[in-house]
């Protein structure tokens, strides 16, 4: 099947700065149902297996996006490289969001793409941005959470920790594959506690009228079972399906170099692309 991919599209946004996005579909004549990948912490567009996702999405018959939050720490110039920790220090949940709108916006209006059909995903912590974004934009019709998370709030630091970050204006949690240390300047709660009716990610999902599927890994260390299940007790019109043994990535590394894709993550990309082909042959 032949595949047209565009890849490092620059996304011009006034709120916060320009960033990078990718495209992929099959040849058609139909206009195409739009999906959109939000990659999670300390990730990026390029990483591990997602190139291969997102064939597999085009494979599918959906015209599929994959990008980059403007201050994740990669730039225009390196998208492979946490290349600016200074953005990646002032990265908050409302840029995350402001981002997420000007790449649907870019893309809406794609000659080939079908506007009554918009489906979001997100991985880890973009999969709790992409419920908050489903719950708010009505463009989107179906939503994805990847391994995540149901909560923002808990996931700051300890009162002593806290305290210093709040003292000392910046903490930093180290990149255990770069070694880098990464920056977290203490806006970042500022952001969250300004705005944190919004970003109540069980609020959103209580009061979301969409499908909305969950994938989880039975084996994920960063973001646990209890977390789906939570999200999935919240929603009424969400699904949850297990992938058993998975991990938080779905077998993915970077770098990854096979052809294919990891066996689990394969998994998750036919419950993604089923359910959301589902969702879209029945009458919305």
């Amino acid at each position: 099947m032949k595949l047209n991919i565009d890849r490092n599209i620059i996304i011009e946004n006034s709120e916060t700065r320009d960033f990078l996005a990718d495209f992929y579909y099959p040849e058609s004549e139909q206009k195409l149902p739009l999906v959109i990948f939000a990659h999670g912490y300390k990730g990026y567009k390029d990483w591990g297996a997602w190139d291969l996702m997102a064939k597999k999405f085009a494979e599918a018959g959906f015209f599929f996006v994959k990008f980059n939050f403007s201050h994740n720490g990669t730039t225009v110039g390196q998208p492979k490289d946490f290349a600016d920790l200074e953005a990646f220090g002032n990265n908050n949940f409302s840029k995350e969001m402001s981002d997420y709108d000007e790449v649907l916006n870019y893309f809406y209006n794609h000659q080939k793409v079908d506007q009554e059909k918009v489906a979001i995903i997100g991985h880890s912590r973009g999969g709790g941005i992409t419920v908050i974004k489903g719950f708010e934009d009505e463009r989107v019709k179906v939503l994805v959470a990847l391994a995540g998370v149901s909560n923002f709030k808990y996931r700051f630091p300890s009162q002593d920790r806290f305290d210093d970050w709040k003292t000392e204006g910046v903490m930093y949690s180290e990149n255990k594959r770069t070694h880098q240390q990464m920056p977290h300047y203490f806006q970042f709660f500022e952001d969250f506690e300004k705005n944190e009716k919004r970003f109540d990610i069980q609020y959103a999902a209580q009061h979301l009228e969409k499908p909305f599927l969950i994938v989880q890994g039975t084996s994920d260390d960063a973001v646990k079972d209890k977390e789906a299940y939570l999200l999935n007790e919240w929603c009424k019109t969400s699904e949850l399906v297990f992938i058993e043994n998975a991990n938080h990535t779905f077998g993915a590394k970077e770098p990854w170099t096979e052809k294919e894709l990891p066996a689990d993550l394969e998994k998750a990309v036919l419950a993604m692309t089923s359910f959301i082909s589902k969702q879209f042959e029945e009458p919305m």
